[in-house]
């Protein structure tokens, strides 16, 4: 089984492709926190886990998820993981593959695919243009069609990671504040003047942490993990966080492109 989360769309390709390949099932994470996240593996069955990096660190969805999770007989599974990135991903993989020993999975291999950037939250972060976009996709490509014969082949000790030049300064210290305080839906706005009344903000949430009438409203329960999917997919921009995202670009993941 595969489980993963996806904001923009950049990890749900990675990880249909992984699923496919493998023919195992595909397991979305906000969909499996409302279950008894309680699992038994078939026999050679393989575990792998897919999520975007946030702030140098796993989602705390996915951290949560894992806490909660219940897996029997892991011991003789094969068990991987892949995270996407817009640049590097810093100690974000040691970080889950600390998470996973406690329930017993260890992993064998693990990727990084460096994908077209969609935080645009601070001064220095843009979206790429797009022939940037398109060169990111095309070697993230190559780099997932070599780990999808590492996990099919069941192949161990293998590890590709983009971690950056200071890890464990990003993962620790900037992506320890990042993630206390910067993981918030208080700072979504909505330009009620250029709504268009689609919904699709709510639709697009991976979470529900939309309510929609006339124009979204966020829940303010914990539950964003500011991933801008709302944002990114708002087909006229009116969706901003803060101020800083209104001359900012959007970005989703609309496949690949020639």
């Amino acid at each position: 089984m595969v489980f993963y989360f996806s904001g923009t769309g950049n990890t749900q390709w990675a990880a249909e492709q992984l699923a496919a390949a493998t023919d195992e099932k595909l397991l979305f994470i906000p969909d499996e926190l409302n279950s008894t996240c309680d699992y038994t593996l078939a026999k050679d069955e393989r575990i792998g886990f897919c999520f975007p990096v946030h702030g140098w660190q796993p989602p705390h969805i996915v951290r949560e998820f894992i806490r909660r999770m219940t897996i029997t007989g892991v011991a003789d599974h094969y068990a991987y993981a892949l995270c996407t990135c817009g640049d590097s991903t810093g100690l974000a993989m040691k970080m889950l593959t600390k998470e996973l020993a406690q329930k017993g999975i260890v992993l064998q291999s693990c990727q990084s695919l460096v994908m077209p950037e969609s935080y645009v939250c601070l001064p220095f972060m843009y979206t790429d243009k797009p022939e940037r976009e398109r060169e990111k996709i095309a070697q993230a490509q190559q780099d997932l069609d070599l780990f999808v014969k590492v996990v099919v082949g069941r192949q161990t000790n293998y590890s590709q990671l983009k971690l950056g030049l200071t890890p464990w300064t990003f993962s620790h210290v900037i992506g320890a504040y990042f993630n206390r305080y910067m993981i918030t839906d208080k700072k979504f706005t909505v330009d009620s003047d250029v709504c268009i009344h689609c919904g699709r903000c709510a639709k697009e949430c991976p979470v529900g942490d939309i309510e929609f009438d006339s124009i979204p409203h966020w829940k303010h329960d914990g539950n964003c993990t500011c991933c801008l999917s709302c944002y990114h997919h708002c087909p006229v921009h009116a969706i901003n966080y803060g101020r800083i995202t209104r001359k900012r670009g959007q970005y989703y993941f609309r496949g690949v492109k020639s």
